[in-house]
């Protein structure tokens, strides 16, 4: 085992910041008291909660999450919660029971990049709302996770390109490993992917068929959308080092249910995105559109030289979100698709609130491809895009 520490530092992110104009101290009073009533009602259920499960004898466990970055760094990401003595971190199980997961805060956690520990620095428990404690900043053997259990680093390192393997370990539990995706940074093109009826059917508009589907359906037989493991595919071999992200509003609870889909029904691997339910650090749940524009730009940002083609549905608002960022930075999006929804995917009810299949498709400088399954969007989306290498 190499012996020399890869430093890491805590990142102020969008898991735990709220983008400048969605700041508490930038909203009106009305706005800011019902968050603090939220984020309250929060604190109090997990008071609650937290010695319920103790007393059943759960210990703090680590969930971890795939990974990604470049050759000179790695986003690591990772969640630590209170799980019974033989839990299996990352185990395919009911939505439901991700979702009831209790977060263990401020939890000592030791990491290391195939076999090489990180070293990092904690300055006081989270940059951006708690108060600084000097006694914890000094270089450490392990991080700590923030008040919800996450832990969001960056690994300063020389990696080569590929998959690594990435492991954590909490007190009184063995280690636990992901995936961590080194994108080259010859790299020119990446794919962000929306999962809810993009890539797997869930029918989101409708929200009691969304509920059931992601709370209660066997993970094992949810269904892809026709056709849209072969598009993928297909990028992949037409962009061979594309990195694909896969950005969707579903809860970071049910993550290894949708990585379990993700691989089983034959689409390209990558890193998870998904949307934080506790209020607490940003005082507010962000939106479907929130998160995929916050989400959006922190890959801009951390892949500045890199283009994207964005892959969505007309179901939740994903062309209004996607023209959004084609307009925020300009010549950095290839093309976009747009999964157009059935009938039979959305309810009346949805059509009275915006989120059904009759939201019109994005205006922008760059083309949009449309259609019901893979093979429609392949149809017209694949020759433009080997025209446009030629």
């Amino acid at each position: 085992m190499a012996t020399v520490p890869i430093p890491a530092r805590t990142v102020v992110t969008t898991f735990d910041a709220a983008s400048r104009h969605e700041r508490i101290e930038n909203k009106p009073l009305p706005v800011r008291a019902l968050r603090r009533v939220i984020t309250r009602v929060f604190g109090a259920w997990l008071k609650l909660s937290t010695p319920a499960v103790t007393s059943w004898g759960w210990y703090p466990n680590v969930e971890p999450y795939v990974g990604y970055g470049t050759e000179d760094y790695s986003r690591l990401i990772c969640r630590t919660v209170y799980a019974p003595a033989r839990a299996r971190s990352g185990a395919l199980t009911r939505g439901i029971r991700g979702m009831l997961a209790v977060p263990a805060p401020h939890r000592q956690v030791r990491i290391s990049i195939d076999g090489m520990p990180l070293e990092t620095v904690q300055v006081g428990q989270s940059e951006t709302y708690d108060r600084i404690d000097h006694a914890r900043d000094r270089g450490s053997e392990y991080a700590i996770s923030d008040m919800s259990g996450y832990l969001d680093l960056v690994a300063e390192h020389r990696l080569e390109p590929g998959v690594h393997r990435v492991s954590y370990q909490v007190e009184r539990r063995r280690a636990v490993e992901s995936n961590l995706f080194t994108i080259p940074s010859g790299a020119k093109v990446g794919i962000i992917s929306d999962v809810d009826d993009t890539i797997m059917i869930t029918q989101a508009p409708t929200l009691w068929k969304a509920a059931y589907n992601l709370l209660f359906l066997n993970p094992k037989k949810k269904a892809s959308v026709p056709g849209m493991s072969v598009l993928f595919t297909k990028l992949a071999d037409l962009y061979p080092d594309a990195p694909f992200f896969y950005l969707s509003t579903s809860p970071w609870n049910v993550e290894s249910s949708i990585r379990h889909f993700i691989a089983d029904h034959g689409f390209p691997e990558g890193p998870l995105l998904l949307r934080d339910l506790d209020p607490r650090p940003k005082t507010f749940v962000p939106t479907g559109p929130q998160h995929k524009l916050e989400f959006a730009e922190q890959l801009m940002a951390d892949f500045p030289d890199m283009k994207f083609i964005l892959i969505g549905d007309d179901g939740q608002k994903d062309p209004t979100t996607y023209a959004t960022i084609t307009r925020r930075y300009p010549g950095r999006i290839i093309a976009i698709g747009i999964r157009q929804l059935s009938p039979r995917e959305y309810s009346p009810i949805s059509s009275m609130v915006g989120t059904t299949s009759t939201q019109p498709m994005p205006v922008t400088d760059v083309p949009v491809f449309t259609g019901t399954t893979g093979a429609n969007l392949m149809k017209t989306m694949l020759p433009y895009l080997k025209q446009r290498m030629a």
